[in-house]
């Protein structure tokens, strides 16, 4: 831990202990792009030509604010930081990046040399390079890879980057994404080809999509397994799973534990928590489905809830295959719906239903 925020020679001296014999990579954590490829290349080089320290640069039209890379004739590598640059080493265009490997016993023992007498009065790492035998270079050709992060602006400029790259990725494996500008998706996602992704969707987690579906616009999936042929509008779904040609939307909310099935319907503002809905059933609209299991070919009417908590603990409702449930329907859980049976309209159902039966709970108009 840097107690203090003394420089990078400094940081580096807080975490002396663990500096030994063997090789170190030392890197900065707002460099966000840095490729793994570089990094093998940067460290076979270092051992190659068994270096003191190998350190990667990389050329820049405009190089302000970069330590200047001076190679001197007797192949002595030297760092000078931009305030510390006098006019002829300005307009030098290679830079250091900050990224290198050491031996760790040089550098450990360079370190005990470095001091603050510079113009920011701190310990510069790159004061290292002027006590170590030998060093050598390696210049980075992309030098998108080494773009630093110093402020929010920077951090949004970043994020576009590599929101653009993944957006590639999977235009080129097979999905149409009609508006790259308002279309967000993480690095983990995983898009079948022919999927059809459209404006305004957020795709986060380890969510996987499956082929020929279609997903928004206004949607935001996190965490979820979507089979294929599925179509998702206007809706919010989070940790559930998804089985073939299922139909969501708009304005459905899938929370976490919801299951669907083959061909179900879950339609306009139906919200849904622990539910697993059969092969065919469907809740179409203004429905709430709570910890609740429903079977296949099974209606639910508009306006329908479960009410799965007494206040203390949350309980289970049970709907069978081939039930219909009337619209404005409330099931007081725990509660079971029989086969085939049926409930009428604005029934509050307390008791269980049996297999092929009419339940009514109204008082007489």
């Amino acid at each position: 831990e840097q107690k203090e925020r003394l420089g990078t020679g400094h940081a580096v001296i807080c975490a002396e202990k663990f500096l030994d014999d063997n090789d170190i990579l030392i890197l900065y954590g707002d460099v966000p792009f840095i490729s793994y490829h570089t990094l093998n290349t940067l460290i076979e080089r270092h051992l190659k030509d068994n270096n003191s320290s190998t350190i990667l640069s990389v050329r820049l039209e405009d190089p302000t604010g970069y330590g200047r890379i001076i190679k001197n004739e007797d192949k002595s590598v030297k760092i000078v930081e931009e305030k510390d640059a006098d006019t002829s080493e300005k307009q030098i265009k290679e830079v250091y990046t900050g990224i290198a490997v050491y031996k760790g016993e040089q550098l450990k023992e360079a370190l005990h040399y470095i001091t603050p007498q510079n113009a920011q009065g701190e310990y510069y790492l790159t004061d290292v390079f002027e006590y170590l035998e030998k060093v050598g270079v390696v210049e980075l050709e992309n030098e998108t890879e080494v773009i630093g992060i110093n402020d929010r602006i920077q951090l949004a400029q970043a994020e576009k980057k590599i929101r653009n790259e993944i957006l590639k990725k999977h235009m080129l494996n097979g999905v149409t994404i009609q508006d790259p500008d308002s279309t967000y998706i993480s690095a983990d996602v995983s898009i079948g080809p022919d999927t059809i992704i459209y404006p305004h969707t957020f795709i986060y987690g380890k969510t996987t999509i499956g082929k020929d579906c279609e997903i928004g616009p206004l949607t935001r999936i996190k965490d979820c397994i979507i089979e294929d042929n599925v179509k998702i509008i206007r809706s919010e779904c989070e940790l559930s799973r998804i089985q073939k040609n299922v139909s969501i939307g708009p304005f459905s909310r899938l929370r976490e534990g919801t299951e669907l099935q083959e061909n179900v319907k879950i339609g306009n503002f139906v919200e849904t928590k622990k539910a697993k809905i059969s092969c065919n059933s469907k809740a179409q609209h203004l429905t709430y489905l709570g910890d609740t299991y429903v079977g296949r070919n099974v209606n639910i009417g508009a306006g329908t809830i479960t009410c799965n908590y007494d206040g203390k603990k949350k309980n289970k409702t049970f709907i069978d295959d081939g039930a219909f449930i009337g619209s404005n329907t409330s099931l007081v859980a725990p509660v079971n719906i029989g086969k085939n049976s049926l409930v009428g309209a604005g029934s509050v159902i307390t008791k269980d239903v049996p297999d092929n039966a009419l339940a009514l709970a109204r008082a007489h108009q």
